[in-house]
């Protein structure tokens, strides 16, 4: 089996169900090799966010470079990039590897602008950068509704048709791929769309019943990074990273982790 590097570009979480610690979970479960560039300290657990220490945007980049400059990365996922200094920093750094041949092949930005409780983990200032200077690079971008209507400065999308309206429009930004998330739709399932230029993919899951989802949407976008460079296209990728996901969900509430919304279970196979 080809050894696969992944990088996870994102903020920290203590409790260890989302961010950097969720990416590092699901590479692993995923067979994949962790690597990491940390964007943001971020104080938070499953009842919330109580504090974010912010990194200097310089450092962001030297991070970026030891990794890239090192390692062979065969794919990357983007989370939590605080404000425009860092965004800048992490589109100027990838552009600077890319022209070096050292960039990774497969990038999935995963949109994050709030955290599951609701508290900002990117400045609104910072979502322009995104637009401009991020989605022309990636592969894939992952967002859920609210993070789609942002991007879009537009209200948030009440149905599937919305939805794709809305993928298709997020397509003329510079991604050469958006999978639109329909958790916030109130579904008995939860549809999402994968839309590229070339075709529109409908995936739908019948919804989990349990409050433990922190971290879903770092776990889906990390599992997407872990498992793209063993597939063909991004068809039977996000099949397999939502079958992941899916289980991760099943089984959260076997977990024993904090007071709030727990953690997946991202190591359910073994545990």
């Amino acid at each position: 089996m080809k050894r696969i590097n992944a990088l996870t570009i994102a903020g920290t979480d203590p409790s260890g169900g989302a961010g950097i610690q969720a990416d590092l979970k699901a590479f692993s479960a995923l067979a994949a090799y962790g690597t990491s560039v940390v964007t943001a300290l971020v104080a938070q657990n499953t009842r919330g966010v109580q504090s974010v220490y912010h990194i200097d945007a310089e450092f962001v980049g030297a991070q970026l470079d030891s990794v890239l400059g090192d390692v062979r990365i065969d794919s990357a996922k983007i989370g939590m990039l605080d404000n425009v200094a860092i965004v800048e920093a992490v589109a100027q750094g990838l552009l600077r590897h890319r022209q070096l041949g050292q960039a990774p092949e497969f990038v999935v930005l995963d949109t994050v602008m709030l955290a599951k409780s609701g508290d900002p983990l990117l400045s609104p200032d910072a979502v322009d950068a995104l637009r401009r200077l991020l989605l022309p690079q990636v592969s894939i971008i992952t967002p859920n509704l609210p993070e789609a209507a942002a991007l879009l400065d537009s209200p948030i999308a009440t149905s599937e048709q919305e939805m794709c309206q809305q993928g298709e429009a997020l397509l003329t930004m510079g991604c050469e791929a958006v999978l639109m998330k329909g958790g916030h739709l109130s579904d008995s399932e939860s549809p999402d769309w994968l839309i590229t230029a070339d075709y529109r993919q409908r995936f739908t899951a019948p919804r989990v019943n349990t409050r433990h989802t922190h971290g879903t949407g770092c776990t889906l976008s990390a599992a997407l990074a872990a498992l793209r460079p063993r597939h063909n296209d991004w068809i039977s990728t996000v099949q397999a990273a939502k079958d992941y996901l899916q289980q991760a969900l099943l089984q959260a509430d076997s977990l024993e982790v904090g007071h709030g919304i727990g953690p997946v279970h991202h190591f359910h196979r073994w545990w």
